[in-house]
């Protein structure tokens, strides 16, 4: 029986310094945005079904989705959205996307979640 405590404790502890190893290494990046859950949910529902983006966050003032990051156009399910909501692509200035509709403007915030993910933010008058 003592044999076997050994092992237990040896397993656990081998287990916890891997995990601590494994998040200070990866920590940054898995909660840059804070909670990593939400993310980490998204990123399993968009793997698993035939989506192209999942919205993980809502607000009264804005929206946040995470879309698969396409390689060569890394924001081609953004466009997709804005123009489902009758949102024309005007241009791209460094982060944010300009959409126009009814002379009215709105911009699209977008940031790199790893090298496989975007998100990127729209605001709720947007989106209404």
């Amino acid at each position: 029986m003592n044999g076997l405590k050994k092992l237990v404790l040896t397993i656990a502890l081998g287990l916890t310094i891997v995990s601590g190893v494994t998040i200070g290494f990866l920590g940054p990046a898995l909660f840059q945005e804070g909670n990593p859950v939400p993310l980490l949910v998204s990123i399993v529902k968009l793997k698993l079904t035939d989506t192209d983006y999942v919205q993980f966050f809502n607000t009264e003032k804005k929206s946040r989705y995470l879309s698969s990051n396409s390689g060569n156009q890394p924001f081609k399910q953004v466009k997709e959205f804005m123009k489902s909501k009758g949102w024309v692509f005007e241009e791209q200035m460094g982060s944010g996307l300009i959409f126009l509709k009814d002379e009215k403007e709105a911009i699209v915030l977008t940031r790199q979640y790893s090298k496989y993910f975007v998100i990127w933010d729209v605001s709720q008058s947007v989106i209404r």
